[in-house]
């Protein structure tokens, strides 16, 4: 090759050279760096799904954190609900030896009737300073806000959970579709020879949920004495007794369990030498039988079916968990009619997920258990709360009201229970699996972004090794092709 105007070696060794050049650095840019993808010329499609997996790394990441906080207020709001269940037991305790007349003086039921103030006192306190960095807990700050509930026939009300989603509020429709019913049996009274009255002497057997007791009557006996005699034992048993008709002895005599549902019932039977005559039914015209039991109320919420119990249901679906008391005129009739209310807002609500939409999120509600919202139990058709055991108030042991004071004071027992097993099964079986899982996805998120984006130590070093080989020799080969074109001087001598 002889011509000197164009050196073609040399642009090549260049071109090359420039490729060598352009490839040290890069192999110096990811050592340095750590990474294999610095900029979206790198690799456009890794970038893309790399950048993504890390929108999921930092969501995973903070859910976490969400989990863990929420976590910390469960906690909290649980131990000081334990506190307020040793109050309660101690409540109870007192209650009980008050309940002893016979070795315990007027002076020491007064005391304990100021214990009782100040234990009741201390959990109103409790209620109004439960705290998490500022987040009141048991104030009622994290229950829900209802309206349009309906008093004369939801008489108690608990929501323990509500999914919002986009909507402001949440409509809630209850229809008793199976009336609540006692344990009832029937005595005729048109029997033959005593109308109205028992035919012979006879020893019955009361049984219901709370014992049994035995009652002898004598001949001639009218109706409405049994059925005095059966009240008199009611609190022992749990059933009483009245008149069809209160104006007709001849109507006959009704044996009823006091509460409603299928853990009540009547047992009536016969026990002893004569009363051969005695017979009860499951109704007017009815099939005989000596024992009957109660129906729990069967409701459709929202279209779901609803757990009966008594008087009251329950419903627990993602959207919506609450349990209501039904009032008896209400659980008793099937009207077609279903009782409204709207949740209108309140509760806590948990971010658990990466993302913000209602699939990933969990509402909790917490309410108030202060000694005004606690213990509601309804006597003689009253509802009283635990404040009701108050001094001066209708169910304080000076006004000898212990037994009325127990059954407040059990509900108000089991309500803290179940409110504390609930907030445990949630922490336990929601927050702690949510944060089990998140973490195993940000490991696996993780390492699958990391063989995306970051550099291969052992290839990037090897890589490197040959680019500056390369360019070495790229350097050795320009400077030789650009000496090349010097030989044809050699022509001109």
């Amino acid at each position: 090759m002889a011509r000197i105007n164009t050196n073609v070696p040399s642009l090549i060794a260049q071109n090359n050279l420039k490729r060598s050049d352009s490839d040290l650095q890069v192999r110096l840019q990811r050592l340095s760096t750590g990474l294999r993808i610095n900029r979206g010329a790198d690799d456009p499609a890794g970038l893309i799904v790399s950048e993504r997996l890390r929108s999921e790394m930092r969501g995973l990441g903070t859910a976490i954190e969400n989990s863990e906080r929420a976590s910390s207020v469960i906690s909290t709001a649980e131990g000081y609900l334990a506190e307020v269940a040793d109050l309660l037991n101690s409540i109870k305790s007192l209650i009980v030896k008050s309940a002893n007349d016979g070795g315990v003086s007027k002076e020491e039921v007064e005391a304990n009737q100021l214990e009782i103030d100040s234990a009741i006192e201390s959990i109103t306190r409790i209620s109004n300073t439960a705290s998490f960095a500022g987040l009141q807990l048991l104030n009622g700050s994290l229950g829900y806000i209802t309206s349009g509930v309906t008093s004369s026939e939801v008489t108690g009300l608990d929501i323990k959970g509500v999914q919002f989603g986009t909507d402001a509020d949440v409509a809630v429709a209850i229809e008793v579709v199976q009336s609540a019913q006692t344990g009832t049996l029937f005595l005729s009274g048109n029997t033959a020879g005593a109308a109205g009255a028992l035919l012979s002497s006879v020893t019955l057997e009361i049984a219901g949920p709370l014992g049994v007791q035995s009652l002898t009557f004598v001949s001639g006996t009218a109706l409405s004495a049994v059925a005095a005699g059966v009240n008199l034992v009611r609190d022992t048993t749990g059933v009483s007794a009245y008149l069809a008709d209160p104006t007709d002895q001849t109507s006959g005599l009704l044996f009823s369990s006091k509460a409603y549902g299928s853990d009540a019932f009547v047992s009536v039977r016969r026990i002893g030498q004569g009363g051969d005559f005695f017979e009860t039914y499951d109704g007017q015209g009815g099939v005989a039988k000596s024992r009957d039991e109660g129906q729990d109320v069967r409701a459709i919420i929202n279209g779901a079916v609803a757990t009966g119990d008594g008087t009251s249901v329950s419903l627990n679906t993602p959207a919506l968990s609450l349990s209501v008391d039904l009032s008896e005129s209400f659980a008793t009739a099937i009207t077609g009619t279903p009782s409204t209310f709207h949740i209108t807002g309140g509760g806590a609500n948990f971010q658990l997920g990466p993302s913000v939409d209602a699939t990933q999120q969990i509402g909790v509600g917490i309410h108030s258990i202060a000694a005004t919202r606690i213990g509601g139990t309804d006597i003689d058709d009253v509802r009283y709360f635990l404040d009701s055991l108050k001094s001066g108030q209708t169910n304080s042991i000076l006004a000898d009201r212990e037994s009325q004071a127990s059954s407040v004071l059990d509900t108000a027992i089991t309500e803290i229970a179940v409110l504390r097993g609930r907030l445990g099964a949630f922490e336990r079986n929601t927050l702690t699996t949510n944060m089990n899982a998140l973490s195993i996805g940000l490991e696996n998120i993780t390492s699958s972004e990391s063989k995306i984006r970051d550099a291969d130590f052992a290839a990037e070093t090897a890589k490197l090794t040959r680019a500056q080989i390369l360019q070495q020799a790229g350097t050795s080969v320009l400077a030789t092709s650009n000496t090349t074109s010097q030989n044809v001087l050699r022509l001109l001598q």
